[in-house]
């Protein structure tokens, strides 16, 4: 429940943060200014939200009033009921809506992604369902306007991806995507299968932010870095054995290591894989800094350990179960063509039900 309490603090912070904005040489230090902007802007918005919630509160206390009243003319007692009525309806959701404002904002929400999807156990039937699953994540990113690109792929024997890494761009790819990271389980008979026997094989998937070059310490020395160069090899490679083109990058102190054969180009493959890498630095630095948050919010989706097996897509059942909230649905062949948004709504109602509980409790 938001309290008077806590709506007051909240007004105090916004006059805070205006004479902080309104103060002789606030834009002379410009990151330090967009900080305070972004916050005054949030804050702004959690006192709108809290203000729209206690006047209903007030309103409906009014109609009340007025119905217990036995002054109270007849007509205007029946207009006070169907407005209290109204407000007992409308209230619970301007509270939920305020309760979502005060939620601390992601910012890496608005960002782009680097994808990795890695064929797991099951051998090439895990490398077909490993393609299957970038497809079904580039159908997907199709219906929302975004742009796919490939950066390297590592074709198996039957057609399938050992590996594939691409980069997603487009609105708010990382606040939808965000949830995918895990371990995807697939059940189905096999195109090798001669007896019909269901297996179950396995594919990693990996979603990590796209470096903001303003907003993140990751600094990477050359002096820190291996640079190897070889021939490209695999899907769009009409230039195999002609150049040396693909590059790839070890990060000496993390021990991370990419590589780029998307392009023709040896420099452009280069600013590819060092984009990727940049990418999973500061996945593991925000990784870290979680781990660092205590137990409660390994619980929460997207943050747990990256070994968990998140999903079950059956087949002969045509059924895609999400381990982590109870989700199941019975069309799985839409799914597998990009039919994702029902379950990526449920995955952030999911989220956003535990971030508000963590909220509550810390400022309780």
């Amino acid at each position: 429940m938001i309290t008077p309490a806590l709506a007051s603090r909240y007004r105090d912070r916004l006059g805070d943060l205006e004479g902080r904005l309104a103060a002789p040489g606030a834009a002379s230090q410009s990151r330090k200014f967009q900080d305070l902007v972004r916050e005054h802007s949030r804050v702004r918005r959690i006192v709108e939200k809290t203000e729209a919630f206690f006047k209903a509160l007030r309103d409906q206390s009014d109609y009340k009033g007025m119905i217990e009243d036995s002054a109270t003319d007849p007509e205007m007692k029946d207009l006070a009921r169907t407005e209290f009525d109204a407000l007992g309806k409308a209230i619970p959701g301007l509270e939920r809506e305020a309760m979502i404002a005060m939620l601390p904002p992601d910012p890496a929400d608005d960002r782009n992604v680097m994808i990795e999807i890695r064929a797991g156990t099951g051998g090439d039937e895990a490398g077909l369902f490993a393609s299957e699953l970038f497809r079904m994540y580039t159908r997907f990113a199709e219906t929302r306007g975004w742009k796919v690109s490939i950066f390297d792929v590592s074709s198996s024997d039957m057609g399938g991806y050992k590996e594939v890494i691409a980069s997603i761009e487009g609105e708010a790819v990382y606040r939808v995507l965000k949830f995918e990271s895990g371990i995807h389980r697939v059940q189905r008979v096999p195109v090798t299968e001669a007896q019909g026997r269901v297996h179950t094989s396995a594919a990693s998937v990996v979603i990590m932010p796209e470096v903001a070059e303003t907003d993140d310490d990751i600094v990477i020395n050359e002096s820190d870095l291996r640079v190897d160069t070889f021939r490209a090899s695999g899907s769009g490679g009409q230039h195999v054995n002609r150049t040396d083109s693909a590059v790839r990058l070890t990060h000496l102190p993390s021990g991370v290591v990419v590589g780029c054969q998307a392009e023709r180009s040896q420099i452009r493959n280069k600013a590819k894989a060092m984009s990727m890498l940049k990418s999973k630095l500061l996945d593991l630095k925000r990784q870290e800094e979680m781990a660092k948050t205590g137990n409660l919010r390994k619980t929460a989706i997207g943050s747990g350990d990256r070994s968990e097996k998140i999903r079950t897509y059956n087949f002969p059942q045509n059924r895609l179960t999400d381990h982590r909230i109870n989700f199941t649905i019975y069309s799985l062949e839409r799914v597998m063509e990009g039919d994702l948004q029902g379950l990526f709504d449920a995955l952030y109602e999911h989220d956003l039900e535990f971030r508000m509980k963590q909220e509550l409790d810390a400022i309780r």
